[in-house]
């Protein structure tokens, strides 16, 4: 075998009862001289015995294949025989037989598929021997994979969630251009407010300033007339014997005191003015009040969509975090495989050493008990013997290499002949579907 990975011969009689121990009966005639398919059976049957691949599992995807064909009849034989091998060879390659090819289930060598038999053979036994730990592996990876199914669902529903925020965005975006301008001109009408709002203040100041002075001068009329009063009422206790005087200062006294009523008139018609203003000055200060709280909604609509872009963006933000995540994870999931990998060779290599060593311990210590017991009596038989067998051994390994190369040969032979055939075949189905007028699909 040219493979870098040596694998002991089992004898037939373990090749048998390994086989019957797992269920599948085989005769040392069998494995002595296999046939096509015998040795099929065989390799599905440890295929199963690993993995639980059969034909039947492997009909859904036969079907689902061959129902993209125009001829499914025609390749269903085919592409299961195909199938099948492709799990073999993969089964092969476990088992550390890098060259197994259709040619030793279609063509089977009696030494080669013993071979074959023996490394498959240790090979399940090594992996019901390590069952836990491949148990182990197989649920890391089962929830890795649940993980990773997670992450990608998670990562959808963001995904939707976000198409659905943007299409809610396009839909709120014509509102919130309105509310825009609305806003805008709201804040154009509030500074007018504004600026009203100042000169109506200090029209107010003045009118404040005008009505002190107001009520100073009325306080000051009032002195004025209690000082009038007090003098009168002394004037009244002074009263001399000319009525000519009296007379004249009655007459200026009652100018003085008409001017007086008609100042405290004057003043009196200014403080209604006064208060009117006042009271338009209070409804002004009303609708600046109720522009005040317009304004105020106007502020909380505004801190309700920032609120909401802030919302969006945090959405963005939590978008972008997950889309990193799920590429760490990704790369975490690629560095976990990496060291399955890693593990399960390391764990194959020290398996097959231990495997080797304990067969190798096992046939050395078979052999010393053999030749223990016949040394006595047959040693120098067995000596003659075994040079006679090592030379018949060299002669049969070199008649089996001339067989092989004889064989290769006539295999190339065959496979240029079956190639060429196939090809002038393809070549006359084109020809006579051209002349025909028929498609035929090349496989």
């Amino acid at each position: 075998m040219s493979s870098a990975f040596w694998f002991p011969s089992l004898p037939v009689s373990e090749v048998v009862d390994a086989f019957t121990g797992w269920g599948y009966s085989v005769s040392p005639e069998q494995v002595a001289r296999p046939t096509s398919d015998f040795v099929l059976g065989v390799y599905s049957a440890c295929v199963e015995q690993l993995t639980g691949i059969t034909l039947d599992t492997l009909q859904e995807p036969i079907e689902q294949a061959l129902a993209t064909t125009d001829n499914p009849d025609v390749y269903s034989q085919a592409l299961a025989h195909n199938l099948l091998l492709y799990h073999i060879q993969r089964f092969a390659n476990a088992a550390k037989i890098l060259d197994f090819s259709a040619k030793d289930i279609y063509f089977p060598d009696p030494d080669r598929t013993r071979s074959i038999f023996s490394a498959f053979i240790n090979f399940i036994k090594f992996s019901e021997q390590s069952e836990a730990f491949i148990t182990r592996l197989r649920s890391q990876s089962t929830a890795v994979i649940k993980e990773r199914q997670a992450v990608l669902e998670e990562t959808a529903e963001l995904e939707q969630r976000m198409t659905e925020f943007k299409v809610r965005r396009a839909e709120d975006e014509p509102k919130c251009e309105a509310l825009r301008q609305e806003n805008a001109a709201l804040m154009e009408q509030v500074i007018a407010y504004k600026d009203h709002q100042m000169g109506f203040l200090q029209d107010v100041e003045s009118l404040k300033q005008e009505k002190a002075a107001l009520v100073a001068e009325k306080e000051k009329v009032t002195s004025e007339m209690a000082v009038v009063s007090e003098n009168i009422n002394r004037t009244r206790s002074r009263i001399v014997q000319s009525p000519e005087r009296i007379k004249r200062n009655i007459s200026s006294m009652g100018h003085t005191a008409a001017e007086d009523k008609r100042t405290v008139a004057a003043n009196e018609a200014k403080t209604r003015d006064l208060q009117t203003k006042i009271a338009a000055l209070l409804n002004i200060e009303k609708d600046v009040r109720s522009c005040v709280e317009q304004l105020q909604v106007i502020e909380k609509e505004m801190r309700a969509l920032d609120a909401a872009q802030k919302e969006l963006g945090d959405l963005k933000d939590t978008l972008d975090r997950k889309k990193g995540e799920r590429a760490e994870l990704v790369m975490r999931r690629e560095r976990v495989h990496k060291q399955f990998s890693n593990a399960q060779e390391k764990l194959e290599r020290a398996q097959r050493h231990a495997e080797d060593k304990r067969i190798a311990s096992q046939q050395t210590i078979e052999r010393l008990q053999r030749e223990y017991e016949e040394m006595a009596v047959e040693r120098r038989d067995n000596d003659r013997q075994v040079e006679e067998l090592r030379a018949e051994a060299d002669e049969i390994e070199r008649k089996m290499a001339e067989h092989m190369k004889t064989s290769q040969a006539e295999l190339n032979e065959l496979l240029a002949e079956y190639w060429k055939l196939r090809h002038e075949t393809e070549v006359y189905m084109e020809t006579l579907a051209n002349k025909l007028g028929m498609q035929v699909r090349s496989t």
